[in-house]
């Protein structure tokens, strides 16, 4: 697949998780962007990997990863649309709602 031009390049960053029967699954910890110098990436962690070697593993994002994202961010837009729910209003207290 042919990446689109005018989008910028964007990495996903998985660390590999062991399972019991022996095999691999790949989860996904966080996002890269290219640096501004365009030779170094910026990571933006979600989670640090506990595996035994602390291993980050590197992919630039393809097309499907993309539109898999883009559709996401579009589903969380409409359903925080349609909930209409109104922002906690300041009482001028310090106290927390929860």
């Amino acid at each position: 697949m042919q990446m689109n031009a005018s989008r910028p390049r964007m990495f996903k960053v998985l660390s590999p998780v062991e399972k019991q029967d022996g095999t691999t699954f790949w989860m996904r910890v966080g996002t890269g962007f290219p640096g501004k110098d365009s030779t170094s990436i910026n990571l933006y962690l979600d989670a640090m990997p506990l595996n035994k070697k602390n291993m980050l593993h590197i992919r630039e994002m393809d097309e499907e990863d993309l539109e898999r994202a883009g559709s996401r961010r579009a589903q969380r837009r409409t359903a925080d649309a349609g909930a209409g729910a109104e922002p906690l209003a300041a009482t001028g207290s310090d106290d927390l709602p929860f």
